[in-house]
């Protein structure tokens, strides 16, 4: 019985030594885990890729959303200054005379009707 506490007292002091002095992957470690070794690395390869892959897709997302605000903000300030421009009442005279309605343009500003 003394005997296997010695053994398990000297292989735990040789791992930590093993461990310590960098023998731990040796050679034959590789040899006998040579698949699982190629599995892990191959797993760790496809991680950092897709990882990469998901980045550069979210920051092309997030450039073409901007893109895309600052076209539509573009398109409503056009809108909204043509709007302006063709509701002035030189641009409706414009207008009516253009297309001949025979309407014209009253001369006296708005009254205000009063009710009794």
């Amino acid at each position: 019985m003394s005997e296997k506490k010695n053994n398990a007292s000297v292989t735990g002091k040789k791992a930590g030594k093993v461990i310590f002095e960098g023998r731990f992957f040796s050679l034959e470690f590789f040899k006998r885990n040579w698949v699982y070794v190629v599995f892990v690395m191959a797993m760790a390869l496809a991680y950092i890729g897709n990882k990469f892959a998901c980045q550069s897709s979210m920051e092309e997302l997030l450039q073409l959303q901007k893109t895309d605000l600052v076209n539509a903000q573009t398109d409503l300030v056009s809108a909204s200054a043509k709007y302006n421009s063709m509701i002035r009442e030189s641009e409706m005279v414009k207008l009516i005379n253009d297309r001949h309605l025979g309407l014209a343009a009253p001369l006296d500003p708005p009254q205000e009707l009063k009710s009794k």
